[in-house]
């Protein structure tokens, strides 16, 4: 079992174990090692024992489970290269390619391993191979598929998301299973048995804002219009690193401007009501209608999600604000790279003049009075 998300190889291949086991491990009849080596000598070592242990049947008589867990020298690094642990993980597949001894079963986890390599081969070969790798976030569609993750956890637990608090959480929690499932258990705790949806309010208050969520809740500070939210967390970011303007500007304010663009063109190209489910009104367009929509880089279609994600914020500007919104975000860029006009400035004005095209909720008359 390996993978790239290391939280859940390590619960997939502990329910694995206990199946395996019966969840009975008396200390006496399975075997697990640490695969976590140090050096090569460490590597070769542990490659030694996994094989005596695979060799050594139980003292009772009975199946038997060897767990090597963890293992670090599998992959393409100093130690995994070196002669010595190639000497002893050669050995290892020679002690599994003849044979283990009836009852007696392998269980192997790691992070990574270099499939180049002939014990990899050999095990995708010969084994029962599962996978079980983070989801890449540098891949459109990636919230939509943590959102998938994050939903089936917390249904599990019981727990329903408010549609705000669930893209928040994304964007807070990140993409590791084993975090999501930290964050999830704290709110579980948090709530009780007596609430069982989680509000945005419950997610602000106990998911860490992580250096990588500032730039999402920036952008959502900026779509909601909570401009001194924004200032905030801007101000926040200069004082850590007077560099960080451009960064700022480019991954959190044109971003959502844009998205926010584009999310009002469709609402009005395509005539929706408050509230319309924009993804699926895309969904029904022909392909030829939705060839101007931003694509995903694998060509699979439109990336609707992050435009989907500001529909309801997008409702409270007009077009032609966004419009200027979006020609003075070009300009605020061109000052922050070629003038010497305070950073910190420009990013205020910008974020004041986002804020000031936003139109103001309507108000419900007010009762009249006998």
């Amino acid at each position: 079992m390996i993978g790239s998300d290391e939280g859940m190889v390590r619960e997939k291949a502990l329910e694995l174990y206990n199946r395996l086991t019966g969840g009975a491990d008396d200390g006496f009849t399975h075997e697990t090692i640490d695969g976590i080596a140090d050096n090569s000598d460490s590597a070769f070592e542990i490659c030694s024992s996994t094989i005596q242990a695979l060799q050594t049947l139980p003292m009772f008589g009975g199946d038997k489970v060897v767990w090597l867990r963890n293992a670090n020298f599998l992959s393409d690094n100093v130690t995994g290269r070196s002669q010595r642990t190639e000497a002893g993980v050669e050995s290892l597949r020679a002690a599994l390619e003849n044979g283990l001894p009836a009852g007696v079963k392998f269980l192997l986890t790691a992070q990574a391993v270099d499939k180049r390599r002939s014990f990899w081969k050999f095990i995708e070969k010969t084994a029962e191979v599962r996978t079980h790798d983070r989801i890449d976030t540098n891949r459109d569609g990636w919230q939509e598929q943590v959102a998938a993750l994050v939903t089936g956890r917390a249904r599990e637990l019981g727990l329903d998301f408010e549609p705000d608090a669930l893209a928040l959480f994304v964007m807070l929690a990140g993409e590791q299973s084993q975090q999501i499932d930290n964050e999830l258990e704290k709110l579980n705790l948090y709530l009780g048995p007596d609430r069982r949806t989680i509000s945005e309010e419950d997610v602000n208050a106990l998911v860490p804002l992580s250096r990588a969520a500032v730039v999402f809740e920036i952008g959502r500070a900026i779509e909601k219009g909570n401009a001194e939210r924004a200032i905030e967390l801007i101000d926040q970011q200069l004082a850590a690193d007077d560099k960080a303007a451009i960064g700022i500007i480019r991954a959190a304010i044109i971003t959502t401007v844009r998205n926010l663009y584009m999310a009002r063109l469709i609402i009005d190209h395509l005539d929706l009501r408050p509230g319309a489910n924009l993804t699926a009104a895309i969904n029904r367009l022909p392909e030829k209608d939705r060839a101007w929509l931003p694509q995903k880089k694998d060509g699979s279609g439109p990336n609707v999600w992050p435009i989907s994600q500001v529909a309801d914020s997008a409702a409270n500007f007009n077009l032609n604000s966004l419009q200027h919104i979006m020609e003075a975000t070009q300009k605020a860029d061109q000052a922050l790279v070629t003038t010497g006009l305070d950073h910190r400035l420009i990013l205020h004005r910008l974020i004041v003049e986002i804020a000031s095209a936003r139109k103001a909720p309507a108000r419900r008359p007010a009762a009249a009075h006998k």
